[in-house]
Parts: C-alpha cells; sequence; structure tokens
C-alpha cells in the first residue's frame, strides 16, 4: 500500500503532492514502484495534529482521486479518513477501500461501508491524534488491541460489513509507547481475529529511530510475524526486500 498524502502538514511529506497533477505523478511512481493499493489521505493523523473539517479534507482529497481514477481506472484505491462524509464522497467517485484510523468507530461510517460493500482497514488509536502520545497507558497492550478489534469487528458485522471485507491495522504510534509498538510487532499471532489479515503502518515512524532501525527492515520482521499488508512511503525498496525474503524462504 503506497502512501500518497494531499496535505499540507503531513510530517515527512505535507505540501509536497496538493496539487492533483502532483499527487497523479506520485501516484503513477507508486504503481511503478509496485504499489499494489495507492491510499490517498487528505488530513494529518501525525501526534499533535488537529482535526480538519469534511469540507476541507474533502477539498484536498477529491481533486486528486478524481485524476487518478480517470488516469488508472483499474488501480485499487483506498482513501485514508475518518469521516463518513468524506469516504461517501469518495466511494461515490469509485474508491475500493476505506482506511479509518477511527476504527470505524462512527455508525454512520459502518452504514456507508456496509452500503457500498467496500474493503475497509479497521485501526486501533488510544485517543486522538491531538493528544494520543501524552503518556499512553495499557495494562496489556497486545489484549487491549485484541479486545478492540473483536468488539469493533462486531459492531461492523451488525451493520453489514461482511468479515471478508475486513483489515485489521494496530495502528503503531497512534497512542502508544516504543515498548507497546515493539510488544505489538512481536505478537501479530495473538492480534489476530477470526484470520484476518494485518495491515503494518511503520513508515519513517519515529519509534524507529529511538531504536535504531528502518522501515524495510521492521517491516520485514511485521512480515515474519504475519502481517500481510504494508503501508509505506518508499514502496521500490520494500516489495523489492519482500520478494527476495519470499525467494530465500
Amino acid at each position: 500500500m503506497g502512501i500518497l498524502n494531499v496535505t499540507p502538514d503531513s510530517f515527512s511529506d505535507g505540501g509536497k503532492y496538493v496539487q492533483a497533477e502532483a499527487a497523479l505523478a506520485h501516484a503513477q511512481q507508486l504503481l511503478d514502484d509496485g504499489a499494489d493499493i495507492i491510499d490517498i489521505g487528505g488530513e494529518s493523523t501525525r501526534p499533535g495534529a488537529a482535526e480538519v473539517t469534511e469540507d476541507e479534507e474533502t477539498r484536498r482529497v477529491l481533486p486528486a482521486f478524481r485524476l487518478i481514477r480517470q488516469n488508472f481506472p483499474r488501480a485499487v484505491l483506498s482513501i485514508d479518513t475518518r469521516h463518513a462524509e468524506v469516504a461517501r464522497r469518495a466511494l461515490d467517485e469509485g474508491a475500493d477501500i476505506i482506511n479509518d484510523v477511527g476504527g470505524l468507530g462512527d455508525g454512520r461510517m459502518r452504514s456507508i461501508c456496509a452500503e457500498f460493500g467496500c474493503g475497509v482497514v479497521l485501526m486501533h488509536m488510544k485517543g486522538v491524534p491531538a493528544t494520543m502520545q501524552k503518556e499512553p497507558h495499557y495494562d496489556d497492550v497486545v489484549r487491549e488491541v485484541r479486545e478492540f478489534f473483536i468488539e469493533r469487528i462486531r459492531l461492523a458485522e451488525e451493520a453489514g460489513i461482511s468479515k471478508d471485507c475486513i483489515c485489521l491495522d494496530p495502528g503503531i504510534g497512534f497512542g502508544k509507547t516504543v515498548q507497546h509498538n515493539l510488544e505489538l510487532i512481536n505478537n501479530l499471532d495473538a492480534l489476530r481475529c477470526e484470520g484476518l489479515p494485518i495491515l503494518m503502518g511503520l513508515s519513517r515512524k519515529r519509534f524507529l529511530t529511538v531504536i535504531g532501525r528502518g522501515t524495510v527492515e521492521m517491516s520485514l520482521i511485521a512480515a515474519r510475524n504475519g502481517a500481510q499488508v504494508h503501508r509505506v512511503h518508499e514502496v521500490k525498496e520494500l516489495r523489492e526486500a519482500l520478494d527476495l525474503a519470499l525467494m530465500e524462504s
């Protein structure tokens, strides 16, 4: 899953792809580099980020999305949003997946995803981006994230979302300390609920600098531990590393 942020303030690439033509060129590069999915986001959810309005997020996302869909009609496109109306607008335009950092906590979001029968990424986040990294605490982070998944899967199914459409994301860096992140990465099997695939978003996360590891290295560890989808900025490097690891196995 290649990351395409059309935001002015994302932590590592804010402002680079806010113009639709620049977003299109980057989408082309991501696909050329081997991305299976392009994940387009219009709201920064970095630690400390303020929430943007649905109208502003829509204004950022839709021009780029439309241009990319027009030029790549067969590409699998995901919208990274926690706002139901943004999701609906994108699905009306042909989005395939809703990547919800809010973990389908909004009943409107669940209803919209069920209506369209789209794929969903259900992510765990403790709190909200503006405050999530202020001393996050868990008694048992693996158990608590798993319990969160079980509850949100139940709500999704009750809303009419097929379990086959759901992917789980433990939300690395979203209300977690370095130790919490490592515990989750090292215990992905314990997080897997009902055989659903697990997505890892490790790309350029600050905790990697703390532990002296890179995105590719940690993504390979996560893959060995059972992660099946990897949300990254540098698609080519990880694609090559994963392909090599598969050949060697």
